[in-house]
């Protein structure tokens, strides 16, 4: 997320892809209704369905699943074809537009309606009012990234921002919804199977790193692993853990997973529900962590060694989340544990101390930074301060230095000294935005509310984007332009990002033999922090100045291209525009493309599923269904359809309907008449489970702990399909059929 929520407020256009903030973020649509207040800006709603958030839009666009492409590179061919781009942006900012340019000519507004469904004049009306409005912000969630292209689908969002020159500028940018409270903060720090704490990689280099701050014996560290070059291969993710245990598809690791913990995951809000059950069946053990009985200790039919620990919720505990727009939030703790329950750091502590790696576990804690190296300093530590103080200290990638806990909780008590739209304190908060969005790169440095933003000084949140690949490629220079110069830097243009070797020749300084003795070999592990401070000194971020990459040449796909859905309703496109070669060891185990849609699936399942959220749910609605309140507004699971689709298969409003996948699961709904679909295609909500192909399993849930409301779970039947790069699954573009019950 560029930008952030308040930031939507500057914006005089908006544009929303594969989103139902209303929904979904009902809060953060606040800024969205006021921008429209405020700046008489447009909205512009791309979705499958006519949501509540495109009801409040000047411009609904419907859109085929697994389209979002051809859209954006419809808009970008008239952008280009009528001079609407920011040329001097993209000469100074953009490496490679050209290649993007030429693929964009060939998206006439004739050809976009025939792959998307969305008629020409609809596509010259949106990308007119949206490219003659400035700025404008861009919003996504989930229905543009749960595909098999969505991340190409998240690389063409930002290419359409970059040609108008909307990024790094206030009410521009991308901001990108997340769906829970702190999944950002997972994120960021390494809930995740291919990268350390910070997006660290998994390299020789980084683990060290990383040993040397946890005070641990790299050797120690590295025979946790069964072999040394465990160390450094992608895990398994969480689309497709159950692999690792039916190794349908082959797997890459020296044994099958014979175990499975869950902790603050509703493991039911995942695709392949029907093989996760299976999965769940075949371990050796399971053991759920969690302040309600999570379904994948009830959909099992496993009954023995599976285990449930009573966690506490956020409020039995204290420390910090991060937001969505990357900022730090403060909570306190309001009430002790309740009953047995413990908190998840507990839980943590007890499980290391059973398996003899408690001390090197809790060891980083306690430790911090003398003359630039990492050195035990106490020999106790305080929860949850000195865990924020450890992540301060080691997470320079995206700049967390500034995050004690002194500061976060500062921000919390003065929360009112904020602006919502600036971020900007006041009073004794002057000088900071709140929550210190990252990067936050000093304890005095006042956090970035908006990302690559030249416009202002470094020390107020400016930035180019980061020089992340070296100088140039093929002869190109990958440094950002004379006229791309971060506003008060001394050094005019772009520069790479900054190491203990080059520092002094690109900011034009001596730096003292002592100091350089104890600077880190590059930005990203200079414990000693003076690379930092030398940067701000001179009004640059340490990370470079480089150009935005149009061009990814380490992407299956260099430029975003097309690619139909694996089970695509338009089999003729699927000839023109195939998606990608089978993939071997995705994350330790292959993954199926091409081999799926060389099949016709339309010709027995023809309609298109598109899934997403209800208001009073979310994930898989684990909490929010043992809340009577809330589960008496939406209390069992349902299938929206078209009343023209239901009438051809003999389906009345309010019908029990039986919905199929090519995977061979079915689930047992009940029809919900609207024409917020169109006839080719059903909604469902994913927040249900307690049900699995038509079978009641509330009794596997102990005693007591039936939620008021369970229902079959939509992910069921989403079929089979990941995303090329990340793993993450086709939830947004699958085919079913249906019949009545």
């Amino acid at each position: 997320m560029t930008n952030h929520l308040g930031d939507i407020q500057n914006s005089k256009a908006i544009i929303i892809f594969g989103a139902n903030p209303a929904v979904n973020h009902p809060v953060g649509f606040k800024h969205i209704l006021k921008a429209k207040e405020r700046n008489n800006a447009v909205l512009i709603v791309v979705d499958p369905r006519y949501t509540k958030t495109a009801a409040k839009a000047d411009l609904y666009v419907r859109i085929r699943p697994g389209t979002d492409i051809p859209f954006m590179y419809g808009m970008l061919h008239l952008i280009f074809k009528y001079g609407w781009e920011d040329e001097e942006y993209i000469k100074n900012r953009v490496f490679r537009m050209d290649y993007i340019k030429k693929e964009a000519k060939k998206w006439t507004p004739e050809k976009v309606a025939d792959v998307t469904g969305v008629p020409t004049d609809v596509l010259i009306q949106v990308t007119r009012a949206y490219a003659s409005n400035k700025p404008g912000t861009l919003l996504w969630a989930m229905g543009l990234t749960q595909h098999s292209i969505g991340s190409s689908n998240t690389r063409m969002a930002p290419i359409l921002q970059l040609a108008l020159g909307n990024m790094g500028k206030f009410g521009g940018g991308c901001n990108i919804l997340r769906g829970h409270d702190n999944v950002q903060g997972a994120t960021d720090m390494c809930c995740l199977s291919h990268s350390l704490p910070g997006y660290y990689g998994l390299s020789e280099g980084s683990w060290k790193y990383f040993a040397h701050n946890w005070g641990v014996d790299f050797k120690w560290l590295q025979n946790r692993f069964a072999t040394p070059k465990m160390m450094h291969t992608k895990g398994f993710t969480l689309s497709k853990w159950w692999q690792g245990v039916l190794q349908e598809e082959k797997i890459y690791q020296p044994t099958p997973i014979k175990a499975l913990w869950v902790q603050g995951n509703g493991i039911t809000s995942v695709a392949q529900t029907a093989k996760v059950q299976q999965a769940l069946d075949k371990l050796d053990l399971l053991v759920v962590a969690e302040p309600f009985a999570n379904e994948a200790a009830v959909i099992t039919n496993k009954t023995d060694n599976v285990y449930i620990l009573p966690t506490t919720t956020q409020f039995e505990d204290e420390g910090s989340v991060t937001a969505t727009n990357r900022t730090a939030q403060w909570r306190s703790k309001v009430i002790d544990p309740l009953y047995e329950s413990k908190t998840d750091e507990e839980i943590m502590f007890t499980f290391a101390k059973k398996f003899g790696f408690y001390d090197e576990f809790v060891r980083g804690m306690m430790m911090g930074v003398r003359n630039g190296k990492a050195v035990k300093v106490k020999d106790t530590f305080k929860w949850p301060e000195d865990a924020t103080r450890e992540i301060a200290r080691i997470i320079k990638t995206i700049g967390l230095t500034g995050w004690t806990p002194e500061r976060l909780k500062k921000h919390q008590e003065n929360w009112h000294m904020f602006d919502e739209v600036t971020l900007k304190g006041i009073g004794p908060m002057k000088g900071e935005y709140y929550g210190l969005p990252w990067p936050c790169w000093t304890e005095y440095h006042s956090g970035s509310p908006v990302l690559y933003n030249i416009g202002i000084p470094v020390m107020e949140g400016g930035m180019g984007f980061r020089a992340r690949f070296g100088t140039e490629y093929e002869g190109e220079n990958l440094l950002a332009g004379p006229f791309a110069t971060i506003k008060g830097a001394k050094v005019k243009g772009g520069y790479p990002e900054l190491t203990k070797e080059n520092i002094e020749k690109v900011l034009g300084i001596k730096i003292p033999a002592r100091e350089k003795a104890i600077m880190g070999k590059n930005w990203k592990v200079d414990l000693s922090g003076l690379i930092a401070k030398y940067a701000l000194q001179a009004g640059v971020a340490p990370y470079g100045n480089a150009k935005a990459r149009a061009y990814v040449w380490t992407f299956p796909d260099k430029i975003p291209m097309h690619r139909e859905p694996l089970h695509t309703p338009r089999y003729d496109l699927a000839k023109i525009y195939p998606t990608y070669p089978d993939k071997k060891d995705q994350y330790r185990v292959d993954t199926k493309f091409i081999s799926i849609q060389k099949k016709d699936w339309a010709k027995d399942f023809p309609i298109i599923l598109t899934t997403g959220r209800l208001v009073m749910y979310s994930g898989a609605g684990l909490i929010e269904r043992n809340s009577k309140y809330l589960a008496a507004l939406e209390p069992e699971m349902f299938a929206d359809i078209n009343p023209a689709l239901a009438y051809k298969y003999g389906i009345r409003d309010g019908d029990m309907i039986w919905i199929h996948s090519p995977e061979g699961a079915k689930i047992k709904v009940k029809a919900r008449f609207t024409y917020s679909v169109s006839p080719d295609r059903i909604f469902l909500p994913f927040h249900f489970a307690g049900i699995m192909e038509g079978k009641n399993m509330s009794k596997n849930y102990p005693e007591g702990l039936i939620p008021y409301a369970i229902g079959e779970s939509g992910n069921t039947v989403a079929n089979y399909g990941y995303d090329i790069v990340t793993q993450i699954p086709e939830t947004k573009a699958g085919l079913v059929r249906i019949e009545k019950a």
